[in-house]
């Protein structure tokens, strides 16, 4: 499957008075909340299959998919175009390339991306596993572990780290109104 078309942060903030243009956010709600682009409807990444044939049907605006730095927007996309929807777009480097180019963002809630969150679990991990192994051997194990985790994400573009860290009481405090969101989407 070819990569769906990207558009820049300088580009997407030069069209956000189009009628046409909607923008969907796939982060976790808990990240949505945290700060969002103005005008953007939130559907978790892994909720999007449920909505996906409602977003299709209505897919006479175009849709630009927004994440923290493009991973989920990119597999969101790739559903859209693989259902039918061939006005899609991924904003290149998500929301941290938004912010970079003097973007603005609306919420603000104190809130830890998924990335940093994954971040800080995987190298306390490590660490844990290599202070641990300096008593018990075969705790090195766990760093390779988190290693091999690390580098298995990386390659197939998917975080199980991160999709088992979504899922935990502070990430999920807010909730996505997924059908407001599918609505507002296809007006």
């Amino acid at each position: 499957m070819s990569q769906t078309a990207t558009i820049s942060p300088t580009a997407l903030r030069a069209k956000t008075g189009d009628a046409k243009l909607r923008l969907l956010d796939v982060r976790s709600p808990g990240e949505f909340a945290a700060g969002h682009i103005a005008g953007s409807h939130n559907i978790p990444l892994g909720d999007l299959p449920t909505y996906t044939d409602a977003l299709v049907s209505g897919a006479a605006t175009e849709l630009v998919v927004v994440c923290q730095s493009g991973g989920r927007a990119q597999l969101a996309a790739d559903q859209l175009r693989s259902a039918g929807h061939d006005q899609v777009q991924v904003l290149e480097g998500g929301i941290g390339a938004w912010t970079q180019a003097d973007g603005q963002v609306e919420g603000g809630a104190s809130a830890w991306t998924i990335e940093r969150q994954v971040r800080l679990v995987a190298g306390s991990l490590v660490l844990s596993g290599i202070l641990a192994s300096l008593k018990f051997p075969k705790a090195k194990f766990l760093s390779g572990a988190i290693g091999g985790g690390l580098t298995f994400a990386a390659l197939s573009n998917t975080c199980m780290m991160g999709n088992m860290l979504s899922k935990m009481p502070h990430n999920r405090a807010a909730s996505a109104d997924a059908e407001a969101a599918v609505a507002a989407l296809t007006s």
